[in-house]
């Protein structure tokens, strides 16, 4: 969303856990916990799969969050539904709907790595298909309805249990390039930006994305949730370090020629932070913001908590 839109809304601030090598239930809870007391109003995580430290299954991860909290909400930043079986995705986001009572936000993706979608046998040429084929199949489970996945009336089942929420949870759309941003708007979704594409990268997408929103007859979505490495520090020769590492180890390949680590990344003091938010904001009508922090070389626990607690007394709107 350009200059000259609508007044912004309230700004929903959420985290992705800080610590993930060799996560536990207790430490995944202890963070969702203490992201809970600060404020936040969610708490995130993705979906990848064979590399070190691989994160195969959010949803479960995230049970160890809703054991230990009340009110955040629980997001995944990346459910890939074209490696599922859509009855059984249904049913596993229902469940942690339950289990939470009801605080689930499903950001979904496709996926794009190729030896991923290869080694669970999707073709990379019909992923979009697949991606609106599971979904549709989902919701009509979710609503209640009977669904047979091979078109047999008699094959049909119905789901249970349902979703809290109704008709589902809030469903956002993880979203690379022109064609998956054109299926996000399609379908009438939000698009939830990549963390490695610059500020003026996102006006454009975020054009795109409305644009096949208004010609599927979809009005332009008022959720506009993005995703940032962010680091807040009050240390100057600390947030300076940080920089220089960034800048040395982080060659982000979705910069264009020009662009640098501000473009992409808030790393900084509370004021720095909150102009750069407040751009976001202006440019594209911005109303959930989810901090990232599983690139940031060099920054131990406590330095993160620290910057966690500086974000959320910055920008959580009490």
């Amino acid at each position: 969303m350009t200059e000259g839109g609508p007044a912004p809304q309230r700004l929903h601030l959420g985290i992705t856990p800080w610590q993930l090598v060799g996560a536990t239930a207790q430490s995944i809870g202890e963070q969702a916990s203490f992201a809970e007391q600060l404020g936040y109003h969610s708490f995130w995580l993705p979906e990848n799969h064979f590399a070190p430290h691989a994160l195969p299954d959010p949803l479960m991860m995230l049970t160890a969050a809703a054991g230990v909290t009340q009110r955040i909400r629980l997001g995944t930043t990346s459910f890939l539904i074209t490696l599922r079986n859509p009855l059984q995705a249904a049913e596993q986001v229902a469940v942690l709907d339950q289990l939470s009572e009801g605080r689930v936000l499903l950001g979904m993706g496709r996926g794009y790595a190729p030896q991923m979608l290869q080694a669970f046998q999707v073709p990379i040429k019909e992923k979009r298909r697949i991606f609106a084929w599971t979904l549709e199949l989902m919701q009509r489970a979710w609503a209640g309805e009977a669904i047979s996945l091979d078109g047999d009336p008699a094959h049909a089942v119905a789901v249970h249990p349902l979703p809290v929420q109704r008709p589902h949870p809030p469903l956002w759309v993880a979203a690379f390039g022109p064609k998956a941003l054109a299926q996000a708007g399609t379908l009438g979704l939000p698009y939830l930006s990549s963390p490695m594409e610059s500020l003026g990268t996102l006006v454009g997408n975020y054009d795109v994305h409305a644009a096949a929103a208004q010609a599927a007859g979809h009005q332009r979505s008022s959720t506009v949730p993005l995703m940032r490495t962010i680091f807040v520090g009050e240390d100057p020769a600390q947030v300076a370090n940080l920089r220089q590492r960034m800048q040395a180890e982080y060659e982000n390949t979705r910069l264009l020629p020009g662009e640098t680590l501000d473009d992409w990344a808030l790393i900084g003091d509370p004021e720095f932070v909150r102009e750069g938010v407040a751009r976001y904001r202006e440019r594209l009508g911005m109303t959930h913001l989810i901090a990232t922090r599983l690139r940031l070389p060099g920054v131990d626990a406590p330095a993160h908590r620290r910057s966690a607690t500086l974000l959320a007394e910055t920008l959580v709107d009490r």
